[in-house]
């Protein structure tokens, strides 16, 4: 399936143009990993400018909004990293309060960063429209929520939408649903929902994928280790890469698990626009950097000392760097001539020599 709607290839999100013709929009994730303190958060969004990550993204929520204070099954998790927990009792721990938002939001503009979030109701979007938020985060877990999707979309911002667990109709669903109610532009991003995500499935090659059946900018919303599976979706066409972040694994929090210290986020930053860089173009043609070096490509030399009238041989001349004499591919048509005068060893084989 694909979108009925045809979204457009570049988008702007505060100024900053998203698209292949542009180095990839690196989002620096907080997720909950301030561990309940404003302080420490704030610490988290100098040290994620500091990265060179184009945008830092939080999450606007609170236990009510998003779950239930419940205590059976269908509210325990089972397995994984969060094993045993209920969901309202985690997600307190991860929410960033929205009394902290206007500080975060101030934080962001002194550091001359873009700040923006990732609303689950009526309430946050509200929240984050006070604030001016430049853009909008959907949710993988939220992807099929078309309310919320229709909700944000009138706001007229872009869209980044997480797709992780969604089918193709899904996915067509909420970028129809985006486009139809507003929103100027939409990414989906190629999201494994598994935490951490094991890099076996990281199944990267489903970013071009994306971009082309549904006609949008594509990215990858990254929960593997480390940032290879990063850099690959890069080099495959990813316009923006999504990654958590955290002062310190050692420091703990809901998602520190899977997130990037500050030297390895900024390694992820610089290699993923490396990697954008060195794409290029196609071409065939001789570079400027490769200028100096031309004289170090094979040809033609005498390599024994020739007397004028003597027959050449392979002895006699060779194909040996540098390159300051006839081509190889000359070599048939010398051997076997007459030297024209006498040639001396070292000198560059050239045509008035027969």
């Amino acid at each position: 399936m694909t979108s009925k709607a045809t979204p457009p290839l570049e988008i702007e999100i505060a100024g900053r143009k998203i698209g292949l013709a542009h180095e990839p929009f690196v989002i620096c994730e907080l997720s909950g990993n301030h561990n309940g303190s404003l302080e420490r958060a704030l610490v988290m969004l100098e040290a994620a400018a500091a990265t060179g990550a184009d945008a830092i993204k939080i999450q606007t929520y609170t236990p009510d909004t998003i779950t239930l204070d419940h205590d059976s099954s269908d509210f325990r998790i089972e397995g994984g990293l969060w094993d045993g927990r209920t969901l309202y009792d985690l997600y307190g721990e991860a929410q960033t309060p929205y009394e902290w938002h206007a500080a975060l939001f101030a934080k962001a503009k002194q550091l001359g960063v873009i700040l923006f979030s990732t609303p689950f109701d009526e309430t946050a979007i509200d929240l984050l429209e006070g604030l001016d938020a430049p853009a909008y985060k959907i949710a993988s877990f939220e992807v099929i929520d078309l309310p919320l999707i229709a909700s944000v979309a009138r706001r007229g911002k872009p869209m980044i939408i997480s797709t992780g667990m969604a089918n193709l109709a899904e996915i067509g669903d909420a970028v129809d649903t985006a486009l139809k109610h507003g929103a100027p532009g939409v990414v989906l991003l190629h999201c494994v929902s598994s935490y951490p995500a094991p890099m076996e499935e990281a199944n990267v090659r489903t970013v071009p994928d994306l971009a082309a059946r549904f006609g949008v900018i594509s990215g990858l919303s990254d929960h593997t280790p480390g940032s290879a599976a990063s850099v690959a979706a890069v080099a495959l066409g990813a316009c923006v890469i999504e990654k958590h972040f955290t002062l310190a694994r050692s420091d703990g929090g809901p998602d520190a698990a899977f997130s990037l210290e500050p030297a390895e986020f900024t390694a992820l930053t610089r290699d993923c626009k490396e990697a954008w860089r060195a794409l290029g173009k196609v071409g065939y043609d001789l570079l400027g950097s490769e200028q100096a070096n031309i004289s170090f490509r094979r040809s033609l030399y005498v390599v024994a000392d020739v007397a004028k009238g003597e027959v050449l041989t392979t002895a006699h001349v060779r194909s040996i760097r540098p390159g300051f004499g006839l081509a190889p591919r000359h070599l048939d048509e010398v051997l076997g001539k007459v030297a024209k005068r006498d040639l001396t060893r070292g000198e560059a084989f050239s045509w008035d020599m027969i």
